[in-house]
């Protein structure tokens, strides 16, 4: 949720890599010719209207509008009523910024409304939107698809999984389990599962652990992974398919 000043300029560089992308639209994906001489072939064109519904984190505000921008779409953004204040300044400085590119201001705009009727009318406004992307936790994507009346893209849920094989570089494994959790825990890609080939369990894990358990990572694990420290909790079954 916070936005200081690294993060800013986090989004800022995130632009820039955006903005360096070769444009997708009217790339040719592939071709053929059909037995009577017929040419079919596969081109890159917008989708048209996207509507994007997500939670909390006001950067999404910044990616969902610098990548419909680039596809050549526009977008219609309903955040959380958390970050309504930030959102709002950073639409308004994208409009600006589109006004100055002459771009039309309103290729994006917000959805100032952070109540469910709004969010509901959003998802059934057939004929003004193309396609809905829900962006966000397992229950926000459930509520779009159970109500939704405009096509959908349904999108991961997290649940990210990291597997070492017995042939991994047990320190490079290590240095990416670490990064993987530590870095930013509250995003969609952060990791919730690792799985360790049984054949190096033994000699990855209790480092892996260690360095996790420090840092103020909870571990709950298989009873093999018990028996490396006590630090590790016992596993539920449910603890296997939670987006932590």
């Amino acid at each position: 949720m916070e936005l200081t000043e690294k993060r800013i300029n986090e989004m800022v560089e995130g632009l820039g890599i955006i903005a360096a992308l070769p444009d997708p639209i009217g790339e040719i994906k592939s071709m053929w010719r059909r037995p009577n001489g017929l040419e079919i072939g596969k081109m890159c064109v917008p989708l048209g209207v996207i509507g994007i519904i997500y939670e909390a984190r006001p950067n999404v505000t910044v990616d969902a509008a610098a990548l419909t921008i680039k596809s050549g779409n526009s977008v219609v953004l309903r955040g959380s009523s958390e970050a309504i204040v930030t959102n709002r300044l950073l639409v308004s400085i994208i409009q600006e910024g589109l006004q100055k590119t002459n771009l039309p201001p309103n290729a994006v705009v917000l959805i100032e409304d952070t109540s469910r009727q709004a969010a509901q009318e959003l998802m059934r406004m057939n004929g003004y939107l193309d396609v809905l992307i829900p962006r966000g936790g397992p229950s926000l994507i459930k509520t779009v698809l159970d109500n939704a009346t405009v096509p959908v893209i349904e999108t991961g849920s997290g649940n990210c999984h990291i597997y070492v094989d017995k042939s991994a570089e047990l320190k490079m494994a290590a240095n990416i389990i670490f990064n993987a959790k530590t870095q930013r825990p509250g995003v969609c890609n952060a990791v919730e599962t690792l799985l360790v080939h049984k054949d190096i369990y033994s000699q990855l894990l209790p480092d892996v652990i260690k360095q996790l358990t420090e840092a103020g990572v909870e571990i709950y694990g298989c009873p093999r992974t018990m028996s490396l420290s006590q630090e590790v909790k016992p596993a539920t079954e449910k603890d296997w398919q939670t987006e932590y």
